[in-house]
């Protein structure tokens, strides 16, 4: 039927870190137990059979012989005896320990790296910027991440500073002062020192924190203002590999590496391509080098998180290419200002090295007959078409998978979906995560349309569309979506609905707010094609949105606009949100806008006086300096109750908000208007209500 249909069915898996830790299951020497054919492993899913002494593998039917060790005796319901003793038996999901033959080369792993790489050139050390992440670092690396119950964490740290060349740092233990070790041929790039580069935090404090504090005196007058950055990302895998572990590096980085060195990149920003053939041009990143370097970094389980300050064009395209291949992340803070976005950066910094993580990780969908895993979106590489592999993977950072049918499916078995990640834990432990999935499977539409999932459909669509922008024009992808959407709700109208006047559109309960979300897509940066949109900005929207969960597209795709003139000072909870639209603001009113990236304050040109006192202790909205980006912590209800929301809101999304503070009629209002997606788009796209017309005469059009 899912064909027919034009309805995707895809599958969005994440690891939550709002879980309790999972069970770890230990099968012995012998390893964790699986299918013989399909190498499904073991589940509640499976069948024992023959008085427990085999069992049938759910996923493709096989027979196997249950290992000596393995068995139990079976109940009258057929069911084994120590069913509910077995996490792997009664529950969807939980770890097994995995054997040597999990590990490469068959030698259990050493525990991560992090290393920390910081451009001095001229624009970060005279922006304070370097400054800045020193003093952070002294106290940060405290809180490195560490396994349930340890004392203390394991993970191994490392400094390299870099303009157009590469400084080392030997922060031994024994060293009174750190060593620097200098290396100025970045076409062969090597890491000049082995013992004493990578580090224990705690061991080797008082070496480190004298680092920090050197830093920015050495590069102090710093006149050096080309960068490389490729050699850079090889001097981290090489150390990783050195150290035969696996790791992190955390890059902090200014401008587009134009010095000369392999991956050296020239400005190819040229919107003239914008709406033409070409333009997928602009989101294709620079191959070469920078391909060999991808498939080095993941081999190694070596993930790059890019912490990118420009000021102009950086090539975002291909210098966010291997962050979002090693399961890492790019962040982006344009024009930084420390007094500005000081904040702003260090609160990503911090989520960034103390959230939990697993590295050198690859997974692995298994499915009943009838339907398989065919495509994969996220933080990934795929050297096949079934492995998905991960340099790092964190619990910000979702895979959306899509599967196609290929059989017929049996209505009494249902589909079964079996997804096992096999990674190293921050302490160095090889393990399996499994996750188990069973759905019902029915031969009537209507049943089907009843349980369409809007925000993981719209996930996968963004996903798939930001993928197809790569290879096609980017009018094309956008037409696709239309015709898919059309498609869709014409079937629900065709086979589903009571005969009703064509005139009438009716849409499926559980989609009634698809055709918002998906012209909020259209309307995206990436989609939009406007040549009045920074080529940068464009693909940080792209690459960022390539691994976010159901919840950060949902709210990207669709803000939350919530009033706060009208708040209850008294009620812990977050007012309720209006539709997203001009036609809910008021002049009188403040309303509060959120997106998942940033918080807008929007306040309207006669708001109370007596308000604007309480929120920002200045008489008048005319008082209010542009520049402000927190609230001032005044002691009054009205101060306390703000704060408290934007405190609630902040804490459910994986990235530090910047809060912008807009003025009714004030220039920066062009940036908040972008995101009320039910109005006509400033850069062009719909309005909600044109689009649903235009839909609903493409789904006529197909009907007759």
């Amino acid at each position: 039927h899912f064909t027919g249909l034009h309805l995707p069915l895809s599958a969005i898996v994440r690891d939550d870190k709002k879980t309790t830790p999972l069970y770890v299951v230990n099968h012995g020497e012998a390893g964790p137990i699986r299918c013989n054919r399909c190498k499904a492993y073991m589940c509640p899913f499976m069948l024992f059979i023959d008085g427990g002494r085999r069992y049938q593998c759910s996923f493709c039917n096989c027979v196997n012989e249950v290992p000596v060790q393995y068995f139990q005796h079976l109940d009258h319901m057929g069911r084994r005896v120590d069913l509910y003793e077995r996490p792997e038996l009664s529950l969807g999901s939980y770890e097994f320990t995995a054997t040597l033959d999990y590990c490469k080369n068959n030698k259990p792993p050493n525990p991560p790296a992090y290393i920390f790489m910081i451009d001095v050139s001229y624009n970060n050390i005279k922006s304070g910027l370097v400054k800045l992440i020193c003093e952070e670092l002294k106290t940060l690396l405290d809180r490195l991440p560490k396994e349930e119950g340890a004392e203390s964490s394991s993970i191994k740290v490392g400094f390299v500073t870099y303009n157009k060349i590469l400084h080392f740092y030997n922060v031994k233990s024994a060293l009174a002062q750190p060593q620097m070790m200098v290396v100025s041929d970045v076409a062969e790039m090597f890491v000049p020192l082995l013992d004493g580069f990578l580090v224990n935090f705690q061991e080797s404090r008082a070496v480190i924190n004298n680092l920090l504090d050197q830093i920015p005196d050495m590069f102090a007058d710093t006149n050096e203002s080309e960068t490389v950055f490729a050699p850079v990302i090889q001097a981290g895998v090489e150390a990783l590999k050195a150290a035969e572990c696996s790791g992190k590096l955390f890059i902090f980085h200014s401008s587009l590496p134009t010095a000369e060195a392999p991956g050296k990149l020239k400005n190819r920003d040229d919107r003239k391509l914008v709406n033409t053939e070409k333009e997928k041009i602009l989101f294709q990143p620079q191959r070469g080098v920078y391909e060999q370097l991808t498939k080095d970094c993941v081999a190694q389980g070596c993930c790059v998180d890019l912490f990118v300050f420009p000021n102009q064009y950086v090539d975002m395209a291909t210098m966010g290419d291997i962050p979002t291949h090693t399961g890492g992340s790019v962040y982006k803070y344009s024009n930084f200002q420390v007094q500005i976005d000081g904040e702003h950066f260090l609160t990503d910094l911090r989520r960034d090295v103390e959230k939990s993580i697993g590295f050198d990780a690859i997974m692995r969908v298994r499915t009943s007959t009838g339907f398989r895993a065919t495509d994969f979106f996220g933080a990934i590489y795929m050297n096949n078409t079934t492995d998905v592999e991960m340099a790092a993977v964190d619990c910000d950072k979702a895979v959306t998978v899509e599967f196609k049918h290929d059989d017929a499916l049996n209505e009494e078995a249902g589909a079964l979906i079996q997804c096992a990640l096999l990674y190293t834990s921050i302490s160095g432990q090889r393990r399996l995560r499994v996750h188990n999935l069973s759905l019902n499977c029915s031969s009537q539409l209507s049943e089907l349309y009843k349980s369409c999932e809007t925000d993981a459909l719209i996930n996968f669509f963004a996903k798939s569309a930001y993928h197809a922008i790569l290879n096609q024009p980017v009018k094309t992808v956008r037409e696709i979506l239309v015709k898919q959407t059309a498609h869709m709700l014409a079937c629900y109208r065709k086979h589903c609905a009571s005969p009703s006047a064509a005139s009438q559109l009716i849409l499926p309960d559980a989609m009634k707010v698809f055709p918002v979300y998906m012209n909020s897509l259209m309307k995206t940066p990436v989609l939009v094609g406007s040549a009045e949109l920074s080529t940068d900005e464009r693909n940080f929207h792209r690459l960022s949105v390539m691994s976010t969960g159901v919840e950060e597209s949902q709210i990207l795709l669709y803000p939350r606009l919530i009033p706060l003139h009208s708040m209850d000072v008294v009620n812990e909870a977050v007012p309720a949100a209006v539709r997203c639209s001009e036609e809910r603001l008021s002049e009188t009113g403040v309303f509060l806008l959120d997106n998942g990236q940033n918080l807008f304050l929007w306040l309207g040109q006669a708001c109370p006086p007596d308000l604007i006192q309480s929120l920002f202790n200045v008489p008048s909205l005319a008082h209010l300096s542009p520049d402000m980006t927190s609230l001032p912590e005044l002691d009054n209800a009205q101060s306390k109750k703000l704060r408290s929301i934007i405190c609630a809101i902040s804490q459910q999304r994986p990235h530090s908000m910047k809060m912008v503070i807009v003025k009714q009629k004030d220039k920066p209002e062009m940036l908040f208007r972008q995101h009320l997606v039910e109005d006509k788009g400033l850069h062009g796209g719909a309005s909600y209500i044109d689009f649903l017309c235009y839909v609903h005469r493409e789904i006529r059009q197909l009907l007759t």
